[in-house]
C-alpha cells in the first residue's frame, strides 16, 4: 500500500512509503512521515493526520472528536491534490500492476514515480507563473 505526504499549497509530494496492507498502516506509516519532517517545518505547518474514514461496518481509524477540528474540513477540500499523484502513478507511471518482486524494489520504484510525478508538477507550476 502507498502512502504519499503532500504539501497543501502547490501538490508536490514531501515523503512517500510502502506498507503491508494492514489495518492501521494509514495511521501508523502518517505519524511516521510527520515524525520524518524537520522540526522547523512541524512547528510552523502543525500539520495533523487525517487519515479517511473507514466504511460503517468496520472500526473508525480517526477519534470523532478530530473529525469536527476545523484543519479537518480544509483536508477534506484539499483531498483532490492527494489522489492525482496516485491517478498519475496508476496510470502514466504503469502502476496498476506491480511489477517487481520484493518489498525494497516496489518501494524504490514507487519512490522514483513519485520523484518523476514531482518533476512534472514543477515544471506545470512554472509554466502556469
Amino acid at each position: 500500500m502507498g502512502h504519499l505526504l503532500i504539501e497543501n499549497r502547490s501538490g508536490l509530494v514531501v515523503d512517500t512509503e510502502l506498507t503491508q496492507p494492514i489495518g492501521f498502516a494509514e495511521r501508523d506509516c502518517a505519524t511516521d512521515m510527520l515524525a520524518r519532517l524537520p522540526t522547523t517545518k512541524r512547528q510552523r505547518a502543525g500539520p495533523r493526520v487525517h487519515p479517511p474514514q473507514m466504511s460503517r461496518r468496520t472500526r473508525a481509524t480517526t477519534a470523532p472528536r478530530s473529525l469536527a477540528a476545523p484543519p479537518v474540513g480544509v483536508s477534506q477540500r484539499i483531498r483532490k491534490r492527494v489522489e492525482e499523484p496516485f491517478g498519475w502513478i496508476k496510470t502514466v507511471g504503469a502502476g496498476r500492476k506491480v511489477r517487481y518482486i520484493g518489498q525494497d524494489r516496489t518501494r524504490a520504484w514507487f519512490k522514483t514515480e513519485a520523484a518523476v510525478y514531482n518533476l512534472i508538477r514543477i515544471c506545470a507550476l512554472d509554466a502556469a507563473t
